[in-house]
């Protein structure tokens, strides 16, 4: 069942705690990057089939910078602007480009024209990207969106600086992920402790609402696992994956209550191992041609025929 607006507000999340989480953790974050570096391989994959030529792309939500090679290497002639929420995590992703740029500066100047373009490193939200209308041609957003306030904010805005026929390719994370852990702590109290995550049908009805042609979303559950509870809760903190809801317990959480949960997750234990399940979100669309005028008007293609 889709939670409704009411449900939605309750679990709305703080963008401040979401852009402190991700600023403490750019020093831990590769370390813990697993699952996102499988998913940013699996999402390079997809690219093979899709005939694009862009001039400019934008890595939104870059963490720090793992994509940023693998598109230079796909599209050696394209701008990339590597755009992140966290500024530490952004300051991360300049220095493994420019560290990696040197490296190549030792091999061959072959090497070096592959990609001649250094990216454009911007720190923003990606509800309110400062960039201009129409001036990228593909999206890219590996396991990023989760952590937006706004989604259909944000879906509008990849709209507006997407050219007509570009294309957003996205992962995310959808309701079941991290199940286990929801379950434990709702054990020791009502409390949100695990941040909520959006339905893939709502988020393809988002695409189409924003103007996306033909979206096309696939779901795939990738399970994790850990020798104790501890490791899981380390290396979601490494990675900056806290609880972000605005309506999260600001208190101690009290040993009592912690005590449960974390028996809880024991109970959870299959084959000597904790699981972390993620519900890994994959969409892709396309900007179509305007049907209407801003004013409402529809518009009317004609063309000539061929003789």
């Amino acid at each position: 069942m889709r939670p409704d607006a009411t449900e939605r507000t309750a679990d709305a999340l703080d963008p401040r705690a979401v852009r402190r989480s991700f600023a403490r953790a750019a020093a831990t974050y590769d370390s813990a990057a697993v699952l996102q570096r499988e998913i940013g391989a699996r999402m390079a994959e997809r690219l093979e089939v899709v005939r694009i030529a862009p001039t400019a792309i934008l890595d939104a939500g870059c963490g720090t910078g793992d994509a940023l090679p693998v598109l230079a290497q796909r599209y050696p002639a394209a701008q990339r602007i590597a755009l992140d929420v966290a500024h530490a995590m952004l300051a991360l992703a300049r220095e493994r480009h420019a560290a990696r740029r040197s490296g190549l500066a030792r091999v061959t100047a072959a090497f070096r024209r592959r990609e001649a373009e250094a990216p454009w490193f911007v720190c923003a939200d990606i509800a309110s990207l400062p960039l201009a209308s129409r001036s990228v041609d593909l999206v890219w957003s590996n396991l990023a969106l989760q952590w937006v306030n706004d989604l259909p904010a944000a879906i509008a805005e990849l709209h507006r600086v997407l050219r007509v026929e570009g294309l957003v390719m996205f992962s995310t994370l959808g309701p079941d992920t991290l199940q286990e852990l929801r379950r434990a702590f709702r054990v020791a109290d009502e409390r949100p402790h695990v941040s909520r995550f959006v339905d893939m049908h709502d988020i393809g009805d988002m695409l189409v609402h924003a103007g996306f042609a033909d979206p096309v979303m696939h779901m795939e559950r990738v399970t994790m696992t850990y020798a104790d509870p501890a490791a899981m809760l380390r290396d979601l903190k490494n990675l900056g994956a806290t609880n972000a809801a605005q309506a999260r317990s600001r208190g101690l959480f009290g040993r009592e209550r912690w005590q449960k949960a974390i028996a809880a997750l024991e109970a959870m234990r299959v084959d000597g191992r904790i699981p972390a399940t993620f519900e890994v979100v994959y969409g892709h669309a396309w900007k179509a041609a305007p049907s209407r005028t801003a004013e409402g008007h529809p518009i009317v293609r004609v063309q000539r025929a061929a003789r």
